[in-house]
């Protein structure tokens, strides 16, 4: 099928549900293409089920996604859904990024290892690379598992809340991070309660129990936010 323009992803009546509960309701959207679009709403809104529809890892009961981009979307998830008892260093947890490129547990390349390192690097993690995941403050876990996003080098990131437990100066990082990535034409789509951060996105998508109430643009699009 043709590529829309300027289109990444294309959500049409799409339904979702876990087991007999329905969480999403005929969502109709398209994704802008190298933007940033934030998703908003309270929370039990359906906005990480949307994120996991569009990333491929959670099947609609109905309606259709079409993705128009290379590669696996890189999802990253928020840092409470990941078990402290996982054995994996920070550095491991950076280096699954690459699995998409290698399969499991295969030798990393050199090339494979600079971008761990570069990844680890971006996020001001690097001194931790052989710390046990679980033994993060909630905020450096949630700045390794980024890390593994980009680490994917996908052209589709998603992120489900990426600044939640994150102080001041690591929000900023993130954002610096979004921000350099759209630039470079990756399309990013981020989960968020911070009406600053969806202020500062290109594209607002507005969930409400399960439905889309609002798709805008940023900045004045202030009845989106609230």
């Amino acid at each position: 099928m043709e590529k829309p323009t300027s289109t990444a992803v294309d959500l049409r009546g799409v339904s979702a549900a876990y087991g007999s509960v329905p969480v999403l309701h005929e969502v109709r959207a398209a994704i802008p293409a190298g933007r940033v679009t934030a998703l908003v709403g309270p929370n039990g809104s359906g906005k990480s089920t949307l994120l996991g529809v569009v990333a491929g890892v959670h099947t609609p009961s109905s309606g259709t996604v079409e993705r128009f981009h290379t590669g696996r979307p890189a999802l990253v998830v928020q840092h409470s859904a990941v078990p402290d008892t996982l054995p994996v260093t920070v550095a491991d947890t950076v280096a699954m990024g690459r699995w998409a490129h290698r399969g499991p547990w295969r030798r990393l390349t050199a090339e494979d290892r600079a971008i761990v390192a570069e990844c680890m690097a971006r996020l001001g993690i690097a001194d931790l690379a052989r710390r046990r995941l679980g033994s993060l403050s909630g905020g450096q876990r949630q700045r390794a598992l980024l890390a593994q996003g980009l680490a994917q080098r996908s052209d589709l990131l998603l992120l489900d809340e990426p600044s939640t437990g994150l102080d001041a100066a690591a929000q900023q990082a993130v954002l610096d991070t979004v921000a350099a990535l759209r630039d470079k034409g990756v399309t990013v789509v981020h989960a968020t309660h911070d009406p600053a951060v969806a202020r500062g996105a290109d594209h607002v998508l507005r969930l409400e129990r399960g439905r889309l109430t609002a798709d805008a643009s940023a900045g004045p699009a202030e009845p989106v936010l609230r």
